[in-house]
């Protein structure tokens, strides 16, 4: 009969245990912060960590954890799909994807469908169609407007060579088209003369922006799609003693664009605003597990930096954001 007692004790305490346990796990559950997982393209330049500030920004507003991790290179898909797939397994509660192939990712973004992970796609967009909101700058607007900037530079006349970025990158892609669709309507006296990846490296894109002014030494202007292509364009011209003599226009921007554009070397580049694009980003994923239902795409504009407007104070305010304050 003793032991029949103790025995009940026993059981009893298990069971109160047990109880309790489920209950601390519950409770634990309940205030756990959702998590964010935002993957760029790459890490290393300039624009991305300006994203990465505007994500960290969105999730301390919003009371959410996000977790920045990328390639450190926008030529590395396989490393890039990892971080992806590695998230998806982890099952975070939204997922936010900087594409650096329109393809590559595919049965990954596939994969998170099937596992319900809400999908933001950011700055460059994909082939597939699960994904939920499409945050990025009016790329082939922001190309019309280098197009008609160059063109106005040009005076409507001359031979312009163009450094890409790379192959298979879809907000680039659109950049570039949007200037060629306006150069062949809007300015039919200005020939494109050449064009060559600069594989988003600055080196290469050097290279690239220096096989052009060899092979057309009456070249008239330039123009880069991104910060890597302008960067390495820019060191071409000033290599060649160029800087002045042939009207340039970059994309994106960096510390040394500004001074090139100051100091002459550039006449001007369109900036996107990457620290609201990885805001948006943050903001939509955060939108969808509070039951709204965000835009399947929200287009942001690209503004003309020149001389002449980069001391204002909306200008300034988008090239210098506090970055500092969040990385």
């Amino acid at each position: 009969m003793a032991i029949l007692l103790i025995a009940s004790f026993v059981l009893f305490g298990i069971g109160l245990y047990l109880v309790g346990a489920k209950l601390t796990k519950s409770r634990l559950a309940a205030v756990r912060r959702p998590r964010i997982a935002v993957v760029p393209k790459a890490t290393s330049h300039i624009f991305w960590q300006a994203v990465q500030a505007g994500a960290l920004a969105a999730g301390k507003d919003l009371k959410v954890d996000v977790e920045w991790n990328g390639p450190a290179q926008e030529t590395d898909y396989s490393r890039q799909i990892q971080i992806v797939d590695s998230m998806i397994a982890q099952h975070v509660d939204g997922l936010a994807i900087a594409a650096s192939d329109r393809q590559a990712l595919n049965t990954s973004l596939d994969r998170a469908a099937a596992a319900h992970i809400p999908v933001t796609i950011f700055d460059s967009g994909v082939d597939s169609t699960n994904y939920m909101t499409f945050v990025a700058t009016n790329n082939q607007e922001a190309g019309r407007a280098a197009a008609r900037t160059l063109g106005g530079l040009l005076g409507g006349k001359g031979k312009v060579g163009v450094i890409q970025h790379m192959p298979g990158s879809f907000s680039t892609m659109e950049r570039e088209s949007g200037f060629e669709e306006v150069m062949a309507k809007e300015f039919p006296a200005i020939q494109i003369v050449a064009r060559q990846y600069g594989m988003s490296d600055r080196a290469k894109s050097m290279a690239a922006a220096e096989n052009i002014l060899t092979a057309h030494p009456d070249l008239n202007g330039l123009f880069a799609s991104t910060e890597p292509s302008a960067t390495g364009t820019s060191l071409a011209l000033k290599e060649r003693k160029l800087a002045g003599k042939v009207k340039f226009v970059g994309f994106d921007f960096s510390d040394g664009m500004i001074a090139d554009l100051k100091n002459g070397v550039m006449d001007a580049f369109v900036a996107q605003d990457p620290f609201k694009i990885g805001y948006e980003a943050v903001q939509t994923l955060v939108d969808k597990l509070h039951g709204k239902t965000p835009p399947k795409l929200l287009d942001l504009s690209g503004r003309v930096i020149t001389r002449e407007n980069l001391d204002t104070p909306e200008v300034k305010a988008l090239l210098f954001p506090d970055l500092k304050k969040y990385l």
